[in-house]
């Protein structure tokens, strides 16, 4: 299958077509992603939660962002966005455009992504400047819980919905190709996929943007306990996985594995 690029995503809002994004990680599961029809993958930040095991995205680094985003490469041809974790741009626009690069030249990424509306946006057009494609992310902002609060629903009332439209506006001016919209409501996101011209990618935003992206082990089920209103399950990888590990440890407990077939006589 043919990599789509850019250009081929605009094409898509065009026609109607939606975008299927999926986050990936790591190798394993990017060979399978390059199997399927999905159109593009996100190297999410979220990697430091869901690989790692921290409490937020916050502490990810550059260099974890880096390795995740090569073992996704090695695994697929597929259009790449790789997520600039925190402090990689805040710290100066010159940091910002260094380390964006780094995702591509090091990392194999097509592009980058971005949290930030009306304060990222003058770096943002630095980067693209510097012919690097950026998508932005507007609603939820997960490398800013600490100021706002936690994991809320974003555009409730009239003025944060406002501030969310322009921000997308002022996203679309910087030059982004696309802009993530994270956990807004409905009618906001859809508003939001009306004002641009650029792919608007929801999660937890409803039904009107011009796609979706989930995390892989999100939608296969890989933690039962992880339940979210916007998140469907496609799989139960949880109880597959157990299940195939109980059998295996009981078949060397009762010496069936291995067995003459996986022995070299």
């Amino acid at each position: 299958m043919k990599t789509k690029t850019i250009i081929d995503f605009i094409e898509m809002k065009k026609n109607n077509e939606k975008i299927s994004v999926i986050t990936c990680y790591d190798y394993s599961f990017a060979r399978i992603v390059e199997k399927s029809s999905v159109d593009m993958i996100l190297v999410g930040d979220s990697a430091g939660m869901v690989f790692a095991g921290y409490d937020s995205t916050i502490p990810v680094s550059m260099e974890e962002m880096i390795y995740h985003t090569k073992s996704v490469r090695r695994g697929t041809s597929k259009f790449i966005v790789a997520d600039m974790p925190f402090m990689s741009y805040q710290t100066s626009d010159r940091d910002g455009l260094i380390n964006a690069g780094r995702l591509l030249k090091e990392g194999g990424a097509n592009a980058v992504k971005i949290e930030g509306g009306f304060s990222t946006a003058p770096l943002i057009r630095k980067i693209t400047d510097a012919s690097i494609p950026v998508m932005g992310h507007i609603g939820l902002q997960p490398q800013s819980v600490n100021m706002t609060g936690g994991y809320k629903v974003q555009g409730k009332n009239p003025k944060d919905a406002q501030r969310i439209i322009e921000e997308a506006k002022i996203l679309e001016q910087a030059g982004v190709y696309s802009i993530v919209v994270e956990l807004v409501v409905e009618d906001v996101a859809r508003k939001v996929s009306e004002s641009v011209s650029v792919p608007v990618i929801g999660i937890g935003a409803g039904r009107f943007t011009d796609g979706q992206v989930l995390v892989i082990n999100d939608m296969l089920g890989a933690d039962s306990s992880y339940q979210r209103k916007y998140l469907k399950k496609y799989a139960d990888m949880e109880s597959l996985v157990l299940g195939a590990l109980n059998e295996y440890s009981s078949d060397v407990k009762d010496e069936k594995f291995p067995s003459e077939e996986n022995s070299f006589i």
